[in-house]
This record gives structure tokens, C-alpha cells and sequence, in this order.
């Protein structure tokens, strides 16, 4: 990483196509982004879209952010990365994580079961294939037998995407980084010290595990509109069961939001969502997301992760208007 690097993670929720996305990239290469991160919910498949990236970007690193650890095997996932470091050779980074319940269960009918245990079980294959090792593995949620990549063994960098106290730990004792998300800088330092603590527990050196962190950014030209939009984002994290704690710090009233949503009021439910406990977690405008960098990079994250949002579905002005500001942030 450079001295004051800043990343991006794309806006898959927006409904923007690929070659949009795509060109989006490019102008973070120019403007000197440092990383470019694809999430995957129900728009766009990870590994395509970051191929179709990788094939006309030079320097930018690529990584997923994040790729769940139920919805593929650990081999696939590791042909996935090979297949990229191979287009992308040094430039690929794998962020990895539980994801929810509602993406494993009801989406994809998975058992969104033992998050923990999972994810260790699955970065462990995960290693061990992109080092070049042969799987023979039965364990309590993944079995392979005999598979070995074909592509050559390749170093990807492993971020854990981590919110509460047991996968920070997990952080700690496996990850090259902890990913971080939902957290203000007020909450970075207590975190961290977890993963310090679990690295230093595991014979880690704590410098080798980075910290990485992403939040909601607008700086396009219809702020009142993207700060309802975002709005709309915490209420359904916050609800989320196993996103939930990330909240309590910021949101004052949460338990009266979550006993409106509990009970199907939904629009009771956003109107009891305060401004303050959005901008806690997301920005508006160039001023604030260049303070927002600034309050996390003193707070001890290593890259900031800038999660680009529309003001609305389909709002391809608003992305690159932030990606435009990043420009003057970004260290090339």
C-alpha cells in the first residue's frame, strides 16, 4: 500500500451494468484508487465482474468484498482467485465472510449455521488450495478429496470481513487483514484491540494482520435524496440479526426501530431513523467524506474502503462524482 491509500467498492446494488462498472474502475486507476472491491448480493457475480475488470485495468488491485464462505465450495472459490491472479498477477485480494442468513438461507438455501466455525474451516481450504495443496478433507462442513489446482500456486491476500467480537478474533488468528464494516471511528481502536489480542494469543505478529475498513459515500449533486437512500441502508443492516450490534454504539433508539420492524410497521420503522445515526456510518459530500478518511486513517485503519451509493437505483452521476473527489485524496 501506498502512504495514504484509499479503495472503492463498487456499487452492485445500483442495477448498473458491467461495462459501466467497468469504465467506473478505470477512472479509480487514473485518479490513483489504490483497490477496487466488488460485493456480491444480487446484482452482479464477483468473479466475472472482476475478470472483466482485471482485462482492462494495469495497476489497480482487484478484490472481492465480500465473497460468502456458504455459497461455494472452498475449491471453486480457490479456481475463482487463481483464475483472476493469473489475468491480474500481485493484484488480487480475497475478502471473505460469513455473509447473513437472509443471503445463505432464504436466497440461496443454504444452513446459515455456525458462522465461525465455517468461515475458519473455509480460509483454511481456501489457503491450502491457492498454496498448491492437495485437499483430502472431511471435515463438519466442507469435504473434498484429491482436488489440487492446475493454475500455479498463487499469494492472495485474505481479508476477513468482521463485525462482532468471535470474528475479529478469527481476524486475528488467520486473516492478512480484518475488514471491517458498520464502524465508526470511535469503535475501530476497541476492535482492533481484539484482533491484536487473538493475533498475539496465536504466535502472530499483530503488524502482520492490516485493518481495513468500508463505508457508505455520496458526493454527488442530490444529497437530500442519496441521504434517504441511505436511510433505507442502515434500517436494513441494523435489522439484519447478526449485523445488529454494529448499531448499538450509533443508534440511539434501536430497539423501538427494531420493535417497529419486528411487528411489519416499516415505514414506522425508517421515519424513527435519525439523521445522526446514518452520518455516524456514511457520508455526504466531498467536505465530509475527506474528514470521514481523514478520522479513520488517525483511528489506525490502513486502507479506507469508500462504498459507492447512487442517490437512487440506475444513478450512474452520483459513483463518479465520488470517485471525482476521491481523485484529490488518493495517493497514485
Amino acid at each position: 500500500m501506498t502512504d495514504s491509500p484509499v479503495a472503492i467498492t463498487m456499487p452492485v446494488e445500483d442495477g448498473l451494468s458491467i461495462d459501466w462498472l467497468t469504465d467506473l474502475v478505470v477512472d479509480a486507476e487514473r485518479a490513483g484508487i489504490d483497490t477496487a472491491l466488488v460485493g456480491e448480493v444480487a446484482g452482479p457475480e464477483v468473479f466475472a465482474t472482476l475478470g472483466a475488470m482485471a482485462a482492462r485495468t494495469e495497476r489497480i488491485k482487484l478484490g472481492s468484498g465480500i465473497v460468502a464462505a456458504y455459497t461455494r465450495s472452498p475449491a471453486l472459490t480457490a479456481m475463482g482467485f487463481s483464475t483472476l491472479a493469473s489475468l491480474a498477477p500481485g493484484r488480487v485480494i480475497a475478502g471473505i465472510g460469513a455473509s447473513s442468513p437472509i443471503v445463505v438461507g432464504r436466497w440461496h438455501g443454504g444452513d446459515f449455521e455456525q458462522p465461525l466455525a465455517t468461515v475458519r474451516e473455509f480460509i483454511g481450504l481456501l489457503q491450502a488450495a491457492l498454496a498448491g495443496e492437495k485437499l483430502n478433507h472431511d471435515g463438519p462442513r466442507f469435504r473434498s478429496k484429491g482436488f489440487r489446482l492446475v493454475l500455479p500456486p498463487v499469494e492472495v491476500p485474505i481479508w476477513l470481513g468482521a463485525i462482532n467480537p468471535r470474528m475479529l478474533a478469527l481476524a486475528g488468528e488467520i486473516a492478512d487483514a480484518v475488514f471491517m464494516t458498520w464502524c465508526p471511528p470511535s469503535e475501530v481502536a476497541p476492535k482492533r484491540a481484539i484482533v491484536d489480542d487473538a493475533a498475539a494469543q496465536s504466535g502472530r505478529n499483530t503488524s502482520d494482520v492490516g485493518t481495513v475498513l468500508s463505508f457508505w459515500a455520496y458526493a454527488g449533486p442530490d444529497p437530500d435524496q442519496a441521504l434517504e437512500r441511505m436511510r433505507r441502508q442502515v434500517l436494513a443492516y441494523a435489522m439484519v440479526p447478526t449485523h445488529q450490534p454494529a448499531f448499538v454504539g450509533t443508534f440511539d433508539n434501536l430497539p423501538e426501530v427494531a420493535e417497529a420492524w419486528q411487528r411489519g410497521d416499516r415505514a414506522k420503522a425508517l421515519s424513527l431513523v435519525p439523521d445522526e445515526a446514518v452520518l455516524s456510518q456514511c457520508t455526504l459530500g466531498p467536505d465530509m467524506l475527506a474528514d470521514r478518511i481523514s478520522s479513520y486513517r488517525t483511528a489506525g485503519v490502513d486502507l479506507p474502503i469508500i462504498l459507492l451509493t447512487g442517490a437512487h437505483m440506475g444513478d450512474d452521476v452520483g459513483p463518479q462524482a465520488t470517485v471525482d473527489a476521491l481523485s484529490g485524496i488518493a495517493t497514485p
